[in-house]
């Protein structure tokens, strides 16, 4: 064993203290797949109206962690999780807690893009109707319009929202993504590396929406690129063979680790 795997984890205690509110925090969460165990006692506080990215080699925990943070891991079979998650100091795990009302708050953009098979509008008006936030036809209007506003989408399909968001270039079907996850009025936007199957120009865009939407969310992203971790982030948690390693503000994270395994990683000798 190297002597950056004996290393230790940095403990929750000795973590810096987000600046914002939190807004979400997890503690001592376990998940298993069956007998295998992929994430190990993890502590991340989550603060509010900001960006936390969540970066480490492939099949660290990453993506199992982000998950948790809406429940997706109740979608597969055999995965258990364990410890606490709050959400505004509320127990998510909860047996009382309405899952899809949860989904609602904690809102989840994936890695490749995915409208529904429906006009533009349906796709955005589809949340709203089924969690009854339109009195009318005009509410309703207004939702569609605010939410593609929002991101950054509503004047290239201002002329076309009946026609498919199937029909969308890579980019635009991505911010769709986004404005559907803004219309159910979310506290939480997840985005499990949502630039991934973007050209760069679509990728910027998306980088700047994420950078305007902090304003009024708190968003917590995977992403393999550590320059983009740097970009759009305020703050940085690294994780490793299930563990998080360490967490911080993004430019210390970056600039004066304290893990030796998170300067690795950061300077490319491993991952």
């Amino acid at each position: 064993m190297s002597d950056a795997m004996e290393m230790t984890d940095v403990s929750a205690a000795e973590a810096p203290v987000a600046s914002n509110p939190v807004m979400m925090r997890a503690s001592k969460v376990c998940v298993f797949y069956g007998e295998k165990q992929a994430l190990f006692e993890v502590d991340l506080d989550v603060a509010a109206n900001e960006v936390t990215a969540l970066i480490g080699p492939s099949g660290c925990g990453k993506s199992t962690f982000l998950r948790c943070l809406n429940r997706m891991n109740d979608t597969i079979d055999g995965c258990r999780v364990t410890g606490r998650i709050t959400l505004q100091d509320a127990d998510i795990y909860d047996p009382k807690v309405d899952v899809v009302e949860l989904r609602a708050s904690v809102g989840m953009v994936f890695q490749k893009p995915n409208p529904f098979p429906k006009s533009i509008f349906e796709n955005i008006a589809y949340g709203p109707r089924i969690h009854g936030l339109a009195k009318n036809k005009t509410d309703m209007e207004e939702i569609v319009v605010t939410s593609l506003q929002k991101a950054g989408l509503y004047e290239e399909v201002k002329d076309r929202l009946n026609e498919p968001g199937t029909g969308l270039s890579g980019g635009q079907q991505q911010r769709l993504c986004i404005a559907r996850a803004i219309a159910v009025s979310p506290e939480v936007i997840l985005m499990d590396e949502p630039c991934s199957a973007l050209d760069p120009i679509a990728t910027a865009r998306v980088e700047e929406l994420i950078d305007e939407l902090r304003e009024n969310y708190t968003i917590v992203i995977v992403t393999h690129s550590m320059q983009q971790a740097a970009r759009v982030s305020q703050r940085t948690a690294f994780f490793h063979l299930g563990k998080l390693v360490e967490e911080g503000a993004t430019d210390t994270i970056f600039t004066s680790p304290k893990d030796k395994r998170t300067q690795d990683y950061i300077t490319g000798r491993f991952g």
